[in-house]
């Protein structure tokens, strides 16, 4: 996911320090009953998600996500670089530490905009480094996946993020099936190929019981909303809606390769524009702010 300013770098982005076989018609079904929550919102709620991108500085994530209609919590991962966010007692081979100071599990699950968590697995702040070396990432990420954080899961998320310029992104496919499910991945277009390319190039390699995460590109300027609505589409169309929701980036470029919160006169067109899909913003305790939770409802109350 896009990262807050210091995290990953992606797709040449500056970012902050912080980012098969399976018949089609079976796939698809096991991962909509795998899945708790429904692929889309109808509601009238601003956002569904919130994601949460975890580090050694940010373990006690607190907000008001709720008061927008957030339900769901989506933690990028479990493990990054070398550190576990998780006690795994350090089991041969995984060759992580245990952080210094670990999430209170207990209490994120019981704030109401965690009642469904999607489990981030194991990651890089380097996107290149993280892609060389998906394969040893999968395996620390079973070793999570084994250790169950408590908190009521909802599915899984691999933070190898793709996008159409990685040539070797079929090679993640055996190795994602090697994951449990529910399973999701990201991706991102900074080269705009369109939303129908994308959801090709995606349909010609990736398992067909893994969802999307769409970055919708507004936090950089690669896009605004309503083209970001339509690559959703493009995806849904292609994918099946079911395996799509959608990153609201909830950042601006701040100069100097910084970034900034979006106010809420540039983050509400992006959450109408994807009335229909799950949407997530990413990311809560960074970006969004218990004043910009007002004043998105005081804009929401002013549209009535």
């Amino acid at each position: 996911m896009r990262n807050s300013p210091g995290l990953q770098t992606q797709g040449g982005e500056p970012a902050s320090p912080r980012r098969r076989t399976l018949l089609a018609a079976s796939a698809c079904a096991a991962f909509v009953h795998g899945c708790a929550t429904p692929a889309s919102d109808d509601t009238g709620a601003l956002a569904q998600g919130v994601v949460w991108q975890l580090d050694e500085d940010h373990v006690d994530p607190r907000g008001d996500w709720d008061r927008l209609g957030v339900t769901d919590l989506l933690v990028q991962w479990t493990a990054v670089d070398d550190t576990s966010f998780l006690p795994l007692g350090n089991p041969q081979g995984t060759a992580l530490r245990t952080a210094r100071r670990l999430p209170d599990w207990t209490r994120i699950a019981g704030e109401p905009w965690a009642r469904n968590v999607i489990v981030g697995l194991a990651g890089r702040f380097d996107e290149k480094q993280a892609r060389a070396q998906a394969a040893q990432l999968v395996e620390r990420s079973k070793k999570l996946a084994a250790a169950r954080p408590p908190v009521r899961i909802d599915g899984y998320y691999f933070p190898v993020e793709v996008d159409p310029t990685w040539q070797d992104a079929a090679s993640l496919a055996p190795l994602l099936d090697q994951l449990p499910r529910p399973l999701w991945i990201s991706v991102y277009d900074n080269s705009n190929i369109g939303g129908a390319a994308l959801a090709a190039w995606l349909d010609g390699w990736l398992p067909r019981d893994v969802g999307v995460f769409l970055q919708d590109g507004c936090g950089v300027y690669a896009r605004g909303p309503a083209a970001a609505r339509g690559y959703a589409d493009a995806l849904a169309a292609r994918l099946g809606k079911h395996r799509v929701r959608i990153i609201a980036e909830a950042f601006r470029p701040a100069g100097g390769g910084a970034f900034r919160p979006a106010r809420a006169e540039e983050l509400t067109p992006q959450l109408l524009a994807y009335r229909g899909y799950r949407t997530y913003l990413f990311d809560g305790p960074h970006y969004v702010s218990a004043q910009l939770v007002r004043e998105l409802l005081d804009m929401q109350e002013a549209r009535k």
